[in-house]
């Protein structure tokens, strides 16, 4: 028994479930935004936590860990029953390509599970949708739920991007958009210790060519 499942939020450096290999690549015709609500970890219903999402986007890439968990039917139920209970705000489960550094033309693996939930307000109550910058950034500084604040999440994506070598230049762009807000809300915030440099220096990228692939199911994807 085998399954592989794809981080690119918190799973990238808080997995927290039981896994045999952990490795290091991308998907194609995503990309991260901050799209949904999350009001059971780092926000309430009252004041919702933005947490990263997977937009459908032809051409598009998006860096984070591919996790292996083999052995036991009983392993495996329990690993996915955990991230059923984690990322319980999706509706359905989307199966991707997995691409690593080494070869970013041939799939490293197929049929990679990646959490997803329908884009449309209607028929999904934790989607947001997009906003500004500078407003998207205020709710993220402000926000606090049972599991810690929103403005850490960002910052420990921040900082897990960088750490694998791949930012995110939407997530650098946020979180340093979230410092401003800290720093002109200034007591208005709590004084826990924030995580993270204040701007982390950047790595070098690597190029990925662009190719026509069979275009995914488009959906959006989170894990909070």
């Amino acid at each position: 028994m085998v399954f592989w499942v794809f981080g690119y939020g918190s799973l990238v450096w808080n997995p927290g479930f039981d896994y045999d290999e952990k490795v290091i690549g991308f998907i194609k015709d995503y990309r991260r935004v901050f799209d949904l609500a999350c009001i059971d970890h780092r926000g309430t219903p009252e004041n919702p936590a933005r947490t990263c999402t997977l937009e459908h986007l032809e051409g598009a890439v998006c860096w984070g860990a591919a996790y292996c968990v083999r052995g036991s039917p009983e392993k495996e139920r329990a690993a996915m029953e955990y991230l059923e209970q984690r990322e319980c705000e999706y509706d359905q489960k989307t199966l991707v390509d997995f691409y690593k550094e080494a070869d970013p033309l041939q799939p490293a693996l197929t049929g990679v599970i990646v959490f997803t939930s329908t884009p449309d307000k209607v028929s999904n109550k934790y989607y947001l949708g997009p906003a500004p910058l500078e407003e998207m950034a205020r709710q993220i500084a402000t926000a606090v739920g049972p599991c810690g604040n929103n403005r850490d999440y960002i910052f420990l994506l921040e900082k897990a991007m960088f750490d694998i070598g791949h930012e995110d230049d939407m997530v650098i762009e946020l979180a340093n958009e979230v410092r401003k807000v800290i720093g002109k809300l200034g007591k208005g915030i709590s004084k826990e210790k924030l995580v993270g440099s204040p701007h982390l220096p950047r790595k070098s990228q690597i190029h990925i060519p662009s190719i026509q692939l069979r275009p995914l199911a488009e959906a959006v994807a989170m894990d909070s």
